[in-house]
């Protein structure tokens, strides 16, 4: 008679399911405000919009959700290379709270999930922490989550992340970028390095075609190359949400546009009206060394580059040229580097170059 098969020897341990699920509770619990009802273990996260009226019915009069969802890419092969898990949680909450944060949103809360071929402890406890820690600076609650165990689906070690955030916007405050015109000023924020796009090629340049291990030092960049490629994504909703609370009256900032895969030159006009353009000042902003070591390992050209990353320009605020040194001023107080890298002129929704 044929031996009784159980789950566990199909690859699947819900034991260590139950044991995870315990040991990241006080992770999600460190994120939670006052809106969040305790549902710990329930099939769904609950979030009472409208459960304290101080918060939200006097600051809310025709509320609008707003929700993204991301993943972190082929990043995660750094992660795996290095066994290092415990940033691209980050990442992961990075991508989507700046996308809606571009609408104007504060996000309110956060699910992601997690696939993986078998369970590792410590590799899924580090992901949570991580995921906790991009929900802590992104002043967004970790409402829940699924973990998946998927054996012959991924390699041994390895495993996929995707996000989902959903924020808040009075419907008055929504930002479009319709109201952008001629002579309004666009305004570069900072970077923190590659953030979480064009790791296909990142990873092709250095170590398909200069054959380098993630432990290898680079001079330029004065760490390890993956170290240097770990760097998680910055989360600008502080900083934002500040800013746009300074400007309560006037609609100082009248576009945001996230800058992700395809860099400033498809991102900028998603929040262009038809006929206008930004023309991009090279030159005009501090540049992190990593794109220079990436141009050159790889042989690329600049046109690449401004296609495929973010050139050290996470985020991009448009704004009228007597607010200028205004946000920019407010953004440096606040820990962030901003320059006025262009402006908006008559076009036809493109991005160029001086």
């Amino acid at each position: 008679m044929a031996k009784n098969l159980t789950y566990k020897e199909a690859g699947v341990n819900l034991d260590l399911a139950a044991d995870f699920k315990r040991g990241i509770e006080h992770h999600l619990r460190r994120t939670f405000g006052p809106l969040v009802l305790d549902n710990m273990g329930g099939f769904g996260g609950l979030f009472a919009l409208f459960g304290d009226g101080r918060l939200f019915a006097k600051r809310f009069k025709k509320p609008v959700l707003v929700a993204g969802a991301d993943g972190v890419g082929t990043k995660l092969k750094i992660a795996f290379m290095m066994d290092k898990h415990d940033t691209v949680g980050i990442d992961l909450v990075a991508m989507s709270v700046n996308d809606i944060l571009v609408q104007g949103a504060e996000p309110l809360f956060f699910l992601d999930y997690i696939a993986t071929g078998e369970l590792d402890a410590r590799r899924q406890l580090d992901l949570v922490k991580g995921i906790a820690d991009g929900c802590e600076d992104a002043e967004c609650a970790l409402l829940g989550g699924e973990t998946a165990q998927m054996p012959d689906m991924y390699q041994k070690g390895e495993y996929d992340l995707a996000g989902f955030a959903v924020g808040i916007v009075e419907a008055r405050r929504l930002i479009s970028g319709r109201s952008i015109e001629p002579g309004d000023v666009v305004v570069g924020l900072a970077s923190n390095g590659i953030h979480s796009n064009g790791f296909s090629l990142v990873r092709k340049v250095f170590f398909e075609r200069q054959k380098m291990k993630v432990g290898d030092m680079v001079a330029e960049l004065g760490m390890p190359v993956g170290e240097a490629l770990l760097k998680p994504t910055r989360i600008y909703v502080r900083p934002i949400k500040a800013l746009l609370r300074h400007y309560r009256v006037k609609r100082v900032v009248k576009g945001i546009a996230h800058i992700t895969g395809g860099g400033l030159v498809e991102n900028i006009p998603r929040v262009l009206p038809p006929d206008c353009d930004a023309v991009i000042k090279k030159k005009s902003w501090t540049v992190p060394p990593i794109f220079d070591v990436i141009r050159k390992f790889g042989s690329i050209k600049e046109e690449e580059m401004l296609r495929v990353f973010n050139m050290g320009i996470g985020m991009v605020l448009v704004v009228p040229p007597f607010f200028v040194d205004s946000v920019i001023s407010q953004l440096d107080h606040l820990g962030l580097p901003a320059w006025a890298i262009g402006e908006i002129k008559a076009g036809s929704q493109r991005v160029k170059f001086q």
